[in-house]
């Protein structure tokens, strides 16, 4: 950016041109002949001027010369009889006449002859012209160049006396001024000032026509810019104010600071001693306002980065990777019924940068059977094919050197075919490309050629035969001719074979839009008589066409291909598309395929990413519908944002959609090529051309383009008005919003003054393009001008306008001041500005430390302390959430929102909420102490079951030693009785004996009853160990169920408790989703409010934008949010959960333990019943009676 690029428009003018040849000059439609003119060329190659004595003086912008060439002998008698009177008689001029082709659009061409002296001459002429047309950076000249170039153009236009008249000059400025103004300011000058004067040309300096413009047209917005700058404090502008100027206004400030540095005094006193007219300030250093204005007015000051009119693009990608300029129906000059057809179309649309057109081939019904071109059975006049051919050949790369591609409609029979081929391999010779390139075969998977692979190739897009149906038609083909046969190769293969085309494989119709009817009837042919009749008598009206179209039948391309004209199909076959999915599985990127604008925007309208990412790999063509019978043109930019490559339109109709295309083909060298962005080409990326939020990787930007004056924009007095559009996806397209006021009867330097216009939010500024558009008060188009985006310069520019054929006018230029920037949601501004310039935005802390400093305190005297205040500001910052109405702010605005908060932090949050369950909690639980008492009182149950049990066997065990003792005592007292009787009835001496037997039988007795009691005690103890074991088990037993059920019971309680934890957790996330949406809801409907109150925003479609861009905007954000949240939510409900499973995990294994202690304790317990049943028969109070009676007894 400090360094200037060196803008290198002029072509060098031989000098021989320079100083001129006198012709003989001669226009055919009109029958102008003008005997030996001198021409010449100026030293810039801005005119074509000839004079001849005693006429005036005439000129021919050579930016408006479309093509020179050697012209043919003039076939008109009163021509040749005019050239006859100055002694070139006809069989002399072969070779000697030059044909200048020159006009404002590409259908209403003039052509002026210059006969020559010699054939040397014409040629020497021809070549020189041809050498310095076509000059494309010739037509972004600055403003100040073109005023140079009006100075010429006024200086060449003299008069029969060789004399500047003064009425020329005042045309030139007669819009909104009166001559006496201007003969005033001519005065001033010291120039001849009446209305009838003559100025001498030596005397007009350009020096002096720029004085005079500014007098007459004074740029009062321009000194009005100088003194904002310098504050209206003096007449000049110093270094420092103008390195100011330049970095803040003139640089865009998305540039790399080191491909484009800012500007530095070095490079400002550069600029000074370039455009500064005044010495004195000049030395020092100093600017005038008059030094700036030439300066905005300059080359530097250019709108669009000039670099981008050169071929800057890479070329060696493949051609799907490319948007390639194309033309329907090139032939035609007009309406698609009954219009004319011309050769001519075919030049001027190559020359115009073309590098596709449509060749729609129909047999010829002369003797010669020579094939023609016309839009078949639609009463447009025909063109010899062979013509055409020979017309591409000399024009194709003229104006490039990238491929053309030729898009047979082909309806010829099989033998005009073959002169097709043949007239196609002689005329062009190696510039056909008839084979593939080696190291690009047709093969599946294999990428297209590149421009620069196929530089200065022809190729031509025709449906081919299948492989195996070439071969089998070509060997036959050969044999014929090996056998001598002439007129048999071509026609014996008329009707072979046709069955065996693949009719999956055939192009869609090229022009299926114009099949209106199905047969003709009688009626339907006499219609068709009377058409034809008008169409030859150059009358058809609207009423002739609507009855042909009413009659109309399409009649479809051939399928019936010659083999010889199939073999020279390679990188463009047409097949008829079958959908994206088939295309994709084919995977074959030399198929390409047509749609007609309606049919294409169906696919775009149900398929968009498949049809761009179609376009990634193969080509496909787009055409107009058919109801644009008027040769209109549908919007391009559409198609083009879904990557077709060969969107084609009528060049004959310079309507705004050609505007477009001329003006966005414009750059990169008007080579017909341009490569699509990045993301448009790799398979790897998605882009959705409707998308409404910025494409990864790709920065959105935001321009405002501020309308200030306009200059020379009318010789009339009329009002003007400006218009300024975008085109580009559909969200940057806006249209008919931004216009100026209308400035009433000046159309010399109306001042404007308008509020900018702001294209707030552009997301694929690759894309898209500026329209700024200058009409009168009846709304006619005066001039208008296309800049791409992506090449546009910001700061104050001078915008030179084009006519609507994009062809530069002379002086008519709009003032703007263009703003460039990165677009920034609201919201953010600050933290951008902080970004961009870190030392302006100083922290709090850093602040408060220079303000210390202020007051004299160190900063060494200052302690550094801990940062205790980070829970007080989260707090805060929680508590205290910002207002906005931006879409952005949204997440600040609730504290409940996810995005500030760590993961960690988020998780712990969310689980701190949820109680912990832990299992002593679980058995103080109501339910589980209840099923503790109920199974208490089983147990309890039991054992008073078993107490009466052992009650019952101890009173039964008593009883029966009761018994025995009993038993044992009456038999013992009965002995005693009976010894006692007897020894009181014998005395006691008399009864030793008996006493003696009766010890023995009582001794006896007690060994028999000790024996029972043994016995009984030992059954008891049995018994009273058995029921002992059996409560023993009963009670283990039911403790074991017991302890079970309280296993389950405690888990059921868990996974209960569980469920509660998991519904207040899913219940918390609920309220907390619900709150979210009730917040998000609450924010856009404030934005939207604040939006709608915002009194900046004046036009309703641009409030409806914004309020759409702040919907879209707060939809991907809030979707964003509840897509954080929700994770946020899916994480704390799996810790959960985890957590959960570990409680599980931890009571089961808790519950296993419990239950093999238990189990282990009750089986030591088994063993220690069984010996305490022992024990206790010995113990018990059975035992205890029993020896108590046996004692007793005994």
């Amino acid at each position: 950016m400090a360094k200037p690029y060196e803008f290198n428009w002029q072509k060098s003018v031989p000098s021989f041109m320079q100083d001129g040849a006198v012709f003989d000059r001669y226009e055919e439609e009109s029958f102008v002949f003008e005997p030996n003119c001198l021409f010449q060329v100026d030293e810039f190659g801005f005119f074509l001027r000839w004079k001849s004595e005693g006429k005036e003086g005439q000129v021919l912008e050579c930016s408006l010369i479309n093509s020179i060439r050697l012209g043919a002998v003039p076939k008109d008698p009163k021509i040749l009889a005019a050239l006859e009177t100055v002694g070139n008689a006809e069989n002399e001029l072969e070779g000697r006449i030059v044909c200048v082709c020159s006009g404002t659009d590409l259908v209403n061409i003039s052509f002026t002859y210059m006969v020559a002296e010699n054939a040397e001459v014409a040629k020497q002429w021809g070549e020189g012209l041809g050498s310095i047309i076509h000059n494309f950076r010739a037509n972004n000249v600055s403003p100040m160049t073109c005023l140079k170039k009006h100075w010429m153009k006024l200086a060449f236009l003299t008069n029969t006396n060789g004399k500047i008249p003064v009425r020329s000059i005042t045309r030139t400025f007669a819009s909104g001024k009166t001559e006496k103004v201007i003969f005033q300011a001519l005065k001033e000058l010291g120039l001849p000032s009446g209305k009838n004067d003559e100025i001498e040309p030596p005397a007009f300096t350009y020096e002096k026509f720029y004085e005079l413009t500014q007098k007459i047209c004074p740029r009062t917005d321009i000194e009005e810019l100088f003194r904002k700058i310098n504050g209206d404090k003096t007449d000049y502008l110093t270094v420092d104010q103008l390195v100011s100027f330049l970095n803040e206004h003139q640089r865009d400030p998305r540039l790399n600071e080191i491909l484009f540095p800012f500007y530095d005094s070095k490079r400002a006193m550069q600029i000074i001693e370039t455009y500064e007219p005044d010495e004195d300030l000049k030395n020092k250093g100093l600017i005038s306002s008059d030094g700036f204005c030439r300066y905005l007015m300059s080359d530097e000051n250019a709108p669009v980065f000039l670099d981008r009119l050169e071929l800057y693009q890479e070329m060696d990608h493949s051609l799907a990777h490319y948007f390639i300029s194309s033309s329907h129906n090139t032939y035609l000059t007009g309406r698609q019924f009954g219009g004319k057809s011309s050769v001519e179309m075919y030049r001027q649309v190559l020359l115009a940068g073309c590098r596709c057109v449509e060749l729609d081939c129909w047999d010829g019904k002369g003797e010669d059977q020579e094939p023609i071109i016309t839009h078949g059975k639609a009463m447009c006049t025909d063109i010899l094919f062979k013509d055409v051919i020979q017309a591409i050949k000399e024009t194709a790369f003229v104006t490039s050197e990238y491929p053309v591609i030729l898009s047979f409609e082909n309806h010829c029979s099989k033998y005009q075919q073959y002169k097709m081929s043949k007239y196609c391999e002689d005329y062009f010779g190696d510039l056909l490309l008839k084979q593939p390139l080696e190291t690009h075969p047709l093969e599946p998977g294999r990428p297209l050629p590149s421009p620069n692979d196929l530089k200065r190739k022809i190729l031509i897009k025709n449906k081919r035969l299948k492989p195996e149906v070439e071969k089998k038609q070509l060997e036959a083909l050969k044999s014929m001719m090996e056998a001598g046969e002439t007129a048999a190769p071509v026609n014996i293969l008329e009707d072979d074979n046709e069955e065996e085309i693949e009719s999956a494989d055939q192009e869609e119709e090229a022009h299926p839009e114009l099949k209106f009817g199905t047969e003709l009837s009688a009626d339907d042919l006499s219609q068709k008589e009377v058409v034809a009749n008008s169409v030859k008598k150059g009358i058809v009206t609207v009423e002739d066409e609507q009855a042909w179209m009413a009659s109309y039948k399409y009649v479809g391309a051939t399928t019936n291909i010659h083999p010889y004209l199939s073999t020279m199909i390679n990188y463009a076959q047409p097949v008829k598309f079958q959908g994206f999915h088939v295309a994709e599985e084919r995977n074959i990127h030399y198929n390409m395929s047509s749609f007609n604008e309606s049919v294409g925007l169906g696919y775009l309208k149900t398929h968009a990413i498949e049809f761009v990412n179609y376009n990634k790999r193969q080509m496909s063509r787009i055409y107009p519908k058919g109801g644009r019978v008027d040769s209109s043109n549908y919007m391009p930019q559409i198609f083009w944002n879904a990557g077709c490559q060969m969107v084609s339109l009528n060049f004959q109709t310079p309507d705004l959609a050609m505007q477009l295309n001329q003006g966005k083909f414009e750059y990169n060298g008007s080579c017909g090529y341009l490569l699509k962005p990045d993301f448009m080409r790799r398979p790897d990326r998605t882009f959705d051309p409707f998308s409404e939020t910025p494409v990864d990787g790709v920065i959105a930007a935001t321009c405002s383009v501020q309308v200030i004056s306009g200059q020379f924009l009318s010789d009339k007095k009329i009002g003007t008005y400006v218009e300024v559009d975008m085109y580009g996806l559909p969200t940057d397209t806006i249209r008919k919003e931004f216009r100026t006021r209308m400035v009433m009867n000046n159309g010399l330097n109306p001042v404007y003054n308008e509020e900018s216009f702001v294209f707030r939010k552009v997301i694929l500024p690759d894309l898209a393009v500026l329209r700024i558009a200058v009409y009168d008060d009846n709304n006619r188009l005066i001039g208008q001008r296309i800049l791409p985006l992506d090449g546009l310069q910001a700061g104050y520019r001078h915008i030179s306008l084009r006519n609507e054929g994009n062809k530069p006018l002379s002086l008519p230029t709009v003032f703007c001041n263009i703003v460039l920037k990165t677009y920034v949601p609201d919201g953010f501004g600050d933290i951008v500005d902080a970004l961009s310039d870190p030392k302006k935005f100083l922290s709090v802390m850093e602040k408060r430390a220079d303000q210390m400093r202020a007051m004299g305190i160190e900063t060494s005297d200052i302690a550094d302390v801990p940062n205790d205040t980070t829970k007080n500001d989260k707090k805060g910052k929680a508590n205290n959430p910002k207002a906005s109405v931006t879409p952005q702010s949204s997440s600040e605005l609730r504290p409940s929102t996810t995005s500030g908060l760590g993961p960690g932090m988020e998780t712990k949050k969310g689980i701190e909420l949820i109680p912990q369950v832990k299992i002593e909690d679980l058995k103080q639980m109501k339910a589980y102490i209840k099923y503790l008492k109920k199974q208490q009182k089983e147990l309890n149950a039991l054992k008073k079951k078993h107490a009466k049990e052992h009650s019952a066997m101890q009173k039964l065990h008593c009883t029966q030693v009761d018994k025995i003792v009993a038993q044992y005592d009456k038999e013992k007292l009965s002995y005693e009785k009976m010894l006692e009787k007897a020894i009181k009835k014998k005395g006691g001496s008399n009864c030793l004996e008996m006493k003696k037997e009766t010890e023995i039988k009582i001794q006896a007795l007690t060994s028999d009853h000790k024996s029972k009691v043994k016995e009984i005690v030992a059954q008891h103890t049995k018994e009273w160990s058995e029921m002992i074991n059996t409560h023993s088990a009963e009670e283990q037993e039911i403790r074991d169920l017991h302890l079970s059920q309280q296993c389950e019971l405690l888990k059921k309680l868990l996974i209960n408790a569980h469920e509660q934890q998991t519904q207040q957790l899913k219940f918390s996330h609920d309220r907390e989703s619900k709150e979210m949406r009730a917040n998000q809801a609450k924010i856009s409907m404030e934005n939207s409010k604040a939006i709608s109150q915002d009194k900046s925003i004046k036009n309703k479609a641009e409030r409806e934008r914004r309020v759409r861009e702040l919907n879209s905007s707060n939809t991907k954000k809030f979707l964003e949010e509840r897509k954080r949240l929700a994770m946020k939510q899916s994480k704390e409900m799996d810790q959960l959960r985890k957590i959960q499973l570990e409680h599980l995990e931890v009571l089961e294994k808790q519950n296993e333990q419990l239950l093999k202690s238990c189990h282990a304790v009750s089986q030591t317990q088994g063993k220690g019943d069984a010996a305490d049943g022992e024990a206790g028969s010995r113990d018990g109070p059975q035992a205890s009676n029993s020896s108590l009676k046996l004692q007793h007894a005994n």
